[in-house]
């Protein structure tokens, strides 16, 4: 989907197609105030005060109605520069376009812009004329707080998008669409995934039965190649004191993303943003010789972040998460070989959920900036070499960001590219040179010295929510069988002849670990196929007369209409092949 806010001519059309709307909107509420209307990424909104006045979808299908009118009349739009005792004077009756000019540098240059019968403060730029706004739809109304604080008035925000010709309109709105179908936070809830309470907290989402399962199918599943690959997994607290985080350095450069410290007797207390300083006083716990290293400390691990209300979206973007973080302690000279390791488990990963479009993006220091960046420039060039070695070895496409490394090491986060929006990163993987220095961690060389290890933080899934949303949305919420909550659905022809075969069936999947449902209500069998599609159940056993007295099972998969029959024994052997080969 096309990012409109990045495009110069749409952004220029939409931030005309706001204007357009505002005239509208006052033509048909002369009463009106309106206080921002910019571009977005999808399109444009203005925040405009109705008094007591509710927007609904029929009054967004007048308000279009009246800008093909002003469309229709086609007036040009007219760059204007004001004084400040102008502008003040001209806005007086607006109480939030005066609030914008006396927010204003005394030195700014006051613009406005003028289209027919209305004249809005605006910095520009604008097209010609209202006649080029042609193309353009009004998507929904929605709530705003007046200037984004809650303490503040409730406005209404209407969204719109514009394009120079019907074809790509109609292809965006097609996308929209698509982008509803495959909402998480709608299918999360369809299929009892998850859920939300504002007795618990924006952000704070609560994980059902049904998302138990994949969560928990998702972690077996990680946990157990990162144990084949020497991974130490442990549990530490999801609080630590302020004085664990003025050490590790986030209190002074991670604060704002914190929640707030809370004190305990005679400590302090914050819940924790990441694992890092964790793991690091695990490290620190024994002495280590060169021959121990790497040591890979793994967690799956629950921290807390300070997001914008407005910021938080169902699983995606939420306050309390769960990482799947590791710390891998390793010397320089192992950098490369390590680096290498956790590349071929993202891909080994990303191959078998079928992530096919993504890229890396490898963030590197500015070797200019001698102030920026902890100055070691020989580590610097070796761990940033061995880096590119690796994406090179593996014929990865990437691409370098000078200047956007981490004061304390280069990073690479892998940029993924969903069916519906924009690109999203899942895993990171970032070099650390000075946290093991806070933290004085040593271990001893082959010569018997002291010598400080050099850290990887990675996360190969992220978080198991952002993962989670992003599955959610790639499959529609039709889960493959090792993941789905339920694998597999039975339902006997007839109860009273097949129910105790189907029963037993149900038995002996249950003993091969396979999640299945008996359905045996007292419905007819198109009702509980019906339902089992709605349900996105992978598959459904149909067992009947020939199945049960034949040892057999006719199995459908979802969404498809052909039906398959073969004996018990070889299908259980067949989904059992299927459920390991996680496809």
């Amino acid at each position: 989907m096309i990012n409109i806010k990045e495009n110069e001519e749409l952004s220029v059309l939409n931030h005309s197609g706001a204007h357009l709307l505002a005239q509208a909107v006052k033509h048909l509420y002369p009463d009106a105030l309106f206080w921002v209307g910019p571009v977005i990424t999808d399109g444009f909104y203005y925040d405009i005060d109705l008094g007591s006045k509710k927007l609904n979808e029929e009054d967004l299908v007048s308000i279009e109605k009246e800008m093909k009118k002003i469309v229709k009349d086609g007036k040009r739009i007219v760059r204007s520069e004001l004084t400040r005792e102008e502008a003040l004077e001209k806005f007086k009756n607006d109480p939030y376009k005066i609030d914008l000019i006396n927010e204003m540098e005394e030195d700014t240059v006051i613009t406005c812009y003028t289209q027919g019968d209305f004249t809005d403060l605006c910095r520009g730029p604008h097209v010609e004329s209202v006649k080029e706004i042609k193309y353009f739809k009004l998507l929904k109304v929605s709530g705003a707080y007046y200037k984004g604080d809650s303490k503040n008035k409730m406005l209404q925000r209407i969204y719109g998008v514009a394009f120079y010709n019907q074809e790509d309109l109609n292809e965006y709105l097609k996308e929209l669409e698509e982008a509803k179908e495959r909402d998480h936070r709608k299918i999360g809830a369809a299929l009892d995934i998850f859920m939300s309470h504002d007795l618990v907290g924006k952000g704070m989402p609560l994980w059902l039965p049904n998302g138990a399962i994949i969560r928990k199918q998702l972690e077996n599943y990680i946990y157990e190649k990162e144990q084949k690959l020497g991974y130490h997994h442990v549990y530490t607290p999801c609080v630590g004191t302020v004085d664990l985080y003025k050490t590790s350095g986030h209190w002074d450069h991670y604060k704002e993303n914190m929640f707030p410290s809370m004190k305990v007797d005679e400590e302090e207390f914050v819940l924790r943003p990441m694992n890092c300083p964790h793991h690091m006083l695990i490290y620190g716990n024994e002495i280590h010789s060169y021959r121990d290293l790497p040591i890979r400390i793994g967690e799956f691990a629950t921290d807390f972040r300070y997001e914008a209300s407005g910021a938080v979206k169902g699983l995606e973007r939420v306050r309390c998460m769960c990482q799947n973080d590791a710390h891998l302690f390793v010397t320089p000279e192992q950098i490369g070989e390590e680096f290498k390791k956790v590349v071929s488990l993202i891909l080994d990963v990303y191959k078998d959920f079928g992530i096919k479009k993504y890229k890396f993006r490898l963030s590197l220091r500015d070797p200019m900036d001698k102030e920026k960046y902890f100055d070691d420039d020989d580590m610097w060039n070796m761990a940033e070499d061995k880096l590119r070695e690796v994406l090179n070895e593996f014929g990865c496409e990437y691409h370098e960001a000078i200047g956007e490394a981490a004061f304390y090491g280069p990073k690479l986060d892998v940029e993924v590219k969903p069916a519906v929006g924009p690109e999203i990163t899942l895993s990171t993987c970032q070099l650390d040179f000075l946290l093991p220095r806070k933290f004085e961690l040593s271990y001893i060389d082959s010569n018997g010295e002291k010598q400080t290890p050099v850290v990887l933080h990675r996360a190969i899934f992220g978080t198991f929510d952002r993962f989670t949303a992003f599955i959610i949305e790639e499959t529609k919420g039709a889960f493959p069988l090792w993941l789905a909550p339920i694998s597999i659905n039975i339902i006997p022809v007839n109860n009273e002849y097949h129910l105790e075969y189907a029963t037993r069936v149900k038995e002996i999947l249950e003993e091969n670990g396979i999640r299945v449902n008996l359905d045996s209500r007292n419905e007819k069998l198109g009702y509980k196929m019906r339902e089992a599609q709605t349900r996105k159940i992978p598959m459904t056993l149909i067992l009947g007369d020939k199945e049960r007295d034949n040892k057999e099972i006719s199995y459908r998969l979802y969404s498809e209409k052909e039906t398959t029959t073969m004996k018990l024994d070889e299908f259980i052997e067949f989904i059992n092949l299927k459920i390991k080969e996680k496809k």
